[in-house]
């Protein structure tokens, strides 16, 4: 009797991390709706310093790469493209957080065979060369990696993050100080309870995840890139990644829900596209892409 208290005690105490993280902010203008941003990110930002922290991680990776001779200089074909498709996504990218247009975007390319790109607080962006070159991205595939990145930043993923996971320590030891009040065992319930909010921060990246990729098609969709280029995308990282870890424990969402969520949004951003693109609906062909094996999206 005292176990199974204890344990609903210290399940209960875990649960109260989503209600708080739920508060909201900010509602975009228009395109997809995911609602507003979460409280989470102004408990993770509160010295106000992450994006300067996030400049300051960047800088040193870049001069460590380049010391490795690792970093892609500015004439590299790959660096060009992949600032010309920023130039293209940024100016769509700002009306979804205000701070976004006094960022000092930076886009750069490490030599790398991990299959792996991101965009740091402040417009950080960096990809590897294993992503390029192992999924053979083309420029539309690209644009929805970038896409997706970018609205890591904008949504303030990063600070949401750091405010979830202090609440949960606060809480979680917040717990076990009341279980101990209550004549429970404080260490046993700050584990238990610890257990529970980590799976808590594992379905909180999830939704993170799934924010991104709609953000990240809207984005692409406006600057003329190819929403259906997320399908194949995904296609192609199932190909390259064949044994996925179990969604239930994942932090990212497995393949065939990404593309699902991505297929859902298509009535949404696809009229985007097409009008990026000065051609009706109707008329647009296939999205192909250049990998055997991905088949073609309508």
């Amino acid at each position: 009797m005292m176990k199974k208290s204890l344990l609903a005690f210290a399940i209960s105490s875990a649960c109260w991390i989503p209600a708080l993280a739920s508060a909201q902010e900010h509602e975009p203008q228009d395109g997809v709706k995911v609602g507003k941003m979460s409280m989470m990110r102004k408990l993770g930002n509160l010295g106000g310093n992450l994006d300067q922290q996030a400049a300051t991680q960047y800088m040193q990776t870049m001069k460590d790469a380049e010391q490795k001779r690792a970093l892609a200089p500015d004439n590299h074909p790959q660096v060009i493209r992949l600032r010309a498709i920023a130039k293209k996504l940024i100016p769509f990218a700002l009306p979804w957080n205000d701070r976004a247009a006094e960022w000092k975007w930076e886009v750069n390319l490490l030599g790398s065979t991990q299959i792996n790109a991101y965009c740091m607080p402040g417009g950080k962006i960096a990809f590897y060369t294993g992503i390029l070159d192992t999924l053979k991205l083309t420029d539309d595939e690209v644009a929805i990696v970038m896409g997706h990145e970018i609205a890591h930043a904008l949504r303030e993923h990063g600070a949401e993050r750091a405010g979830k996971s202090l609440a949960t320590n606060i809480l979680v030891k917040g717990a076990a100080l009341f279980a101990e009040y209550k004549g429970y065992n404080g260490q046993a319930v700050a584990g238990i309870g610890g257990a529970g909010a980590n799976l808590a921060m594992l379905k909180f990246s999830r939704d993170d995840e799934t924010e991104a990729d709609i953000v990240g098609l809207d984005i692409a969709a406006r600057a003329g890139y190819d929403p259906r280029a997320g399908i194949a995308l995904w296609q192609k990282m199932g190909i390259v990644n064949k044994k996925a870890p179990p969604k239930w424990l994942s932090t990212h969402p497995a393949g065939t829900d990404r593309i699902n969520e991505i297929r859902k949004h298509f009535p949404e951003v696809m009229p985007l596209y097409a009008k990026a693109k000065e051609v009706d609906l109707s008329t647009l062909p296939p999205y192909r892409s250049n990998v055997k094996g991905v088949p073609e999206v309508r």
